[in-house]
């Protein structure tokens, strides 16, 4: 419905004199300006970029590594360690995305990302001497792209370092800046959610665990023995520090909760009764405190609105996974470019064609696993 309202309203305005090409499927804005801002920037900031671009070659090996690296682990996990097993989906509005603050969010950072992205491109061919015909954004119904278009002549004659580098440029963009508003996130509660230990208890002064607030009547939690004001510590043996670390429970089953209280650690044998809301969730029978306690060591930044805190999170998150993820060798992604500009003109055509598809077979085949592995374990769930 939303796409539908977007090309009546693109069509009325008659956007196609300002560069905008409609059609029923794709939006496409295209500007042949590009060029020239590039150029102008490049002039004032010329050696750093060249270092920039330098580093985009060595860094799209290690974001490629990191990413296959990331993947196959993945899958391992899932067989031998659940609980450490990271679930994926691929993001489309009105798909995987439903809530209202969840799309909001996720339409707020796409442009920025983008514009970090194709800008890294754009500035990088600059360097390099390769046009840019024109730059510009797309959309294709709920999945967004940003481009910029080099000439293919220039770029097919240009060394191959060069290429590198302007592929890689994209990439290590967005890590970079994902790094840059990681650490200023340092101080933010909300970032503690998806740290990683060492990073958590280095950055962050952790909580005891999260508290009961009160005891749901004739509940699995109430007849165990729990009480309000206690602490829960762990579930199953999984450590509980903030309502995230909550692990999945079905009906019927007697989970093991540890709780402090009165500086005292006591454990119960709880027996997890259905939610009224979804027969098929389980739940302990508390009403839990649900506020992060999490507190930065580092808090010279004062975060008073959750919404920045929540919008600033998941512009951090989408940039560094697709810096990442742009960088496996897939067909639409820089990593397939990449490859292929490495083993291109080695060997014959034919055989640069056989092996990129077996690279790219081989690669789908992992992601999609990830994808499967995820929705096997937790069904198809929604943000």
């Amino acid at each position: 419905m939303a796409w539908v309202v977007i090309v009546i309203i693109a069509k009325a305005l008659k956007l196609e004199k300002y560069g905008f090409e409609i059609k029923a499927y794709s939006l496409v804005y295209k500007n042949k300006g590009v060029n020239s801002v590039l150029n102008r920037i490049l002039n004032r900031t010329k050696r750093g970029i060249r270092v920039f671009a330098d580093t985009s070659v060595i860094a799209g090996f290690i974001m490629m590594g990191f990413a296959f690296w990331f993947l196959l682990n993945n899958v391992s996990n899932f067989f031998v360690a659940q609980s450490e097993f990271s679930e994926l989906t691929v993001l489309i509005p009105g798909v995987t995305l439903t809530s209202a603050s969840s799309i909001t969010y996720f339409l707020l950072s796409i442009p920025i990302v983008l514009v970090v992205h194709e800008g890294a491109h754009g500035i990088v061919a600059a360097l390099e001497k390769i046009k840019i015909k024109t730059g510009g954004f797309a959309i294709f119904i709920a999945m967004f792209a940003g481009f910029v278009e080099p000439d293919e002549e220039e770029f097919e004659k240009a060394k191959k370092i060069s290429k590198l580098r302007v592929i890689g440029a994209g990439a290590t963009s967005n890590v970079i800046f994902a790094f840059v508003l990681g650490l200023i996130l340092l101080t933010n509660p909300f970032f503690a959610m998806v740290l990683p230990e060492p990073l958590l208890s280095t950055f962050y002064e952790l909580p005891d665990g999260v508290l009961i607030l009160s005891i749901i009547e004739n509940s699995g939690a109430e007849k165990a023995g729990l009480l309000a004001n206690d602490i829960i510590t762990s579930i199953n043996g999984i450590p509980i520090f903030s309502p995230v670390d909550f692990p999945s429970l079905n009906p019927g089953e007697t989970a093991s909760v540890t709780v402090l209280r009165d500086s005292q650690t006591l454990e119960f044998g709880v027996e997890i009764i259905p939610s009224p809301e979804d027969p098929e969730r389980g739940l302990i029978g508390i009403m839990r405190d649900n506020t992060f306690a999490y507190k930065p060591i580092m808090n010279f930044i004062t975060w008073n609105d959750p919404n920045v805190s929540m919008f600033l999170l998941w512009l951090w998150m989408i940039s560094f996974f697709i810096g990442i993820i742009n960088m496996l060798p897939l067909p639409i992604l820089d990593g397939g470019k990449f490859i292929h500009t490495i083993i291109d003109k080695k060997i014959s055509d034919k055989s640069v064609n056989v092996a990129m598809w077996g690279i790219y077979a081989f690669t789908f085949t992992l992601f999609g696993l990830n994808i499967a592995l995820s929705y096997l374990k937790s069904g198809w769930f929604t943000i």
